[in-house]
């Protein structure tokens, strides 16, 4: 196949500083490395953790300036010398880990994720809020060929993510999932990849737009923490002692508390989300008598990378989502930060 025509700039949302402005400007297309590929961005989710890179919540600084964005899919246009197991035309994904140092012993055993010297797409290296990004090979997503771009950009890092966090928590078919934040971005995947792996779904958030699309995702009980007098007793009631793990991708502290105390005894809560400075608080007899376990999910591996696509290869996960350019990323993260985006934004880097 012989290679596009690259041009030598392009379109992306830029800051210069953490809360800065986020501009909508054109800048050059980058050069890909021995050991990377240059893709054509055609369409990326967007990820509350874009929202927190923005901000500067966490500890890790951010490269800046910086292109945010890490649910980037588009097509193979370049690739360094060194790259093996890739064509030019190849669907290629665009994930938060971008590459990682693959020699030690996280990455060794298989966890990439935590390995000290991971590069970071959107954070640490620019991202997928432009038309054309850099990706290390060895990390970057193979997407089949069909693939509709905008619809499977989402699980490159909330399908992934919800998928490794539900195999984080130790259940069996039949057993009860309490997903708290159920129908945001994570947790409208999260959804749909605890049905489709035989568990039962009770989900959490609060308003009756976001109980529509649970009842449309095909959860099974829905608790609006807006109309509930007491969470706690409404989870253990509907379950019939508790939920047998727990997935925590909402931005609440205060929710994150209440889900070790509604958890089952020798259940698991994971946490997921990442509220800035938050704490998880468990109370240590209540901890100690149900033996209960709490622990932290952060994405996935190459491995967990291919079977979460695999899910959605075979059609039984889809993600709601709302196509809008990239140029309007803005106004996205402004529903972001007031609550009221139900599903996945999706923003096409051609508009």
């Amino acid at each position: 196949m012989s290679s596009p025509s690259i041009p030598k700039t392009q379109h992306a949302i830029v800051f210069d500083k953490n809360g800065g402005p986020l501009e909508y400007r054109e800048i050059e297309v980058p050069e890909p490395k021995p050991t990377e590929l240059l893709i054509n961005v055609k369409y990326s989710g967007v990820c509350h953790t874009d929202l927190h890179a923005w901000k500067g919540d966490w500890p890790l600084p951010t490269k800046l300036p910086l292109v945010g964005g890490h649910e980037g899919a588009g097509v193979v246009v370049a690739m360094g010398e060194n790259v093996r197991g890739w064509q030019v035309g190849d669907l290629a994904g665009i994930k938060w880990l971008n590459g990682s140092c693959m020699s030690c012993e996280a990455c060794e055993q298989g966890h990439e994720s935590n390995c000290p010297d991971a590069d970071l797409s959107g954070y640490t290296h620019d991202g997928s809020f432009q038309q054309y990004a850099t990706a290390d090979a060895v990390q970057a997503a193979h997407i089949p060929a069909g693939t509709d771009l905008a619809q499977v950009a989402p699980i490159l890092c909330a399908g992934i993510t919800v998928y490794k966090a539900l195999k984080s928590a130790n259940l069996r078919a039949g057993n009860w999932v309490a997903i708290s934040g159920a129908c945001g971005g994570l947790g409208s995947l999260a959804i749909q990849y605890a049905r489709a792996m035989g568990y039962r779904v009770l989900g959490i958030d609060g308003g009756d737009e976001k109980e529509a699309l649970f009842r449309k995702l095909g959860g099974e009980v829905f608790v609006d923490f807006r109309k509930s007098k007491d969470v706690v007793a409404d989870v253990v009631k509907a379950t019939g002692g508790g939920a047998h793990g727990v997935i925590n991708v909402s931005v609440s502290e205060a929710a994150i508390e209440s889900s070790t105390e509604y958890v089952r005894s020798n259940g698991t809560v994971v946490l997921v989300g990442l509220p800035g400075g938050a704490k998880c608080k468990s109370d240590v007899f209540n901890h100690v008598v149900k033996s209960v376990s709490i622990v932290g999910s952060y994405v996935g591996n190459r491995a967990d990378t291919r079977e979460a696509l695999d899910f959605f290869a075979r059609g039984l996960v889809q993600c709601p989502i709302k196509v809008v350019g990239l140029s309007e990323l803005p106004d996205i993260y402004g529903k972001m930060e007031r609550g009221e985006v139900a599903g996945r934004y999706v923003v096409d880097t051609s508009k």
